[in-house]
């Protein structure tokens, strides 16, 4: 993606006809929408936070780990199959100890697990240490089965954000199943503007629930009485679908997150609008956005 959007720079300087750089537009923009769960889905989601490259550039680390153990397990298990099975050994080895093989089992698994354990704990500060103080900070409680948003802003907003129906989708217009999927779709997104720090104080108000956002990288259980904290800065503008992560009760598959993130100017037009009108504050950002996308498609 990083590549592809580097030569979408790159036509745009080279003043392309304006139907090649639409084209691109429209990938790029089509892009975040993906940031969802998929059928047969065996990789994370398409990052859209630097903190989600780092968790999978570890992932990669550790499966140059993971695989060759893997295998040569699979091949040892095999070797003593065939090998000593009693057809072909009936008379088994006596023999009890081998020093070397014994040094070999407790220094390899202790040389390995440093290397992981390094970086993991590298990996796990950067998490617990954003790199700049948040502009942005948005409180969400979890209520089964829906979530509470707060944004702590000089004019406090606060709406609640529930799975929606498929009735209700023709009225939200929100009838696109492939940006707006069934059981991920929500009737009030939460909004943030791109390339903000921030920040997202997580807490419950009945039973344990769990804040999770796989591309941003984010993770957090909603504990009543408690504040957890996260944090992210997405890098691309869209539409993401995350879930609660914790088993919550009887509709625990029925409570997801969505967070849409909208360029700075579009955030602050949302934010003053919603604070009066957030049904028509999220029809005219849909609109804005969902005008954009066929513009792009437009000139395809």
């Amino acid at each position: 993606m990083r590549n592809f959007q580097a030569g979408a720079k790159l036509l745009a300087s080279a003043k392309f006809p304006a139907s090649v750089w639409a084209a691109a537009t429209l990938f790029t923009g089509a892009s975040a929408h993906a940031a969802q769960p998929a059928p047969w889905e065996v990789t994370f989601q398409p990052a859209a936070t630097d903190m989600m490259r780092q968790i999978a550039r570890f992932e990669h680390y550790t499966l140059w780990f993971i695989v060759p153990i893997t295998l040569f397990v699979l091949f040892l298990l095999a070797y003593c199959i065939l090998k000593f099975r009693a057809s072909v050994n009936p008379v088994p080895s006596r023999t009890s100890h081998n020093t070397l093989i014994e040094v070999i089992w407790t220094v390899g698994p202790v040389v390995v697990l440093l290397m992981l354990a390094i970086p993991s704990f590298q990996l796990l500060t950067a998490q617990y240490t954003p790199p700049e103080e948040a502009k942005l900070t948005v409180k969400a409680t979890g209520n089964q089965w829906n979530w509470d948003y707060e944004y702590q802003t000089e004019n406090t907003l606060s709406f609640n954000s529930a799975i929606l129906a498929d009735s209700d989708r023709a009225a939200a217009g929100k009838e696109d199943r492939g940006a707006y999927p069934r059981l991920l779709a929500v009737d009030n997104e939460m909004v943030v503007p791109v390339n903000t720090m921030t920040r997202v104080l997580v807490t419950a108000a009945d039973v344990i629930h769990a804040f999770a956002m796989p591309s941003f990288g984010i993770k957090t259980d909603a504990v009543p009485g408690r504040i957890n904290e996260v944090w992210f800065k997405a890098e691309k503008e869209g539409l993401y679908y995350g879930q609660c992560s914790e088993l919550c009760g009887k509709d625990h598959a029925f409570m997801p997150i969505a967070i849409r993130v909208v360029s700075d100017a579009q955030y602050k037009t949302w934010l003053a609008a919603a604070g009066t009108d957030l049904p028509g504050a999220n029809k005219a950002l849909m609109a804005e956005v969902d005008g954009k996308d066929k513009v792009a498609a437009a000139g395809n």
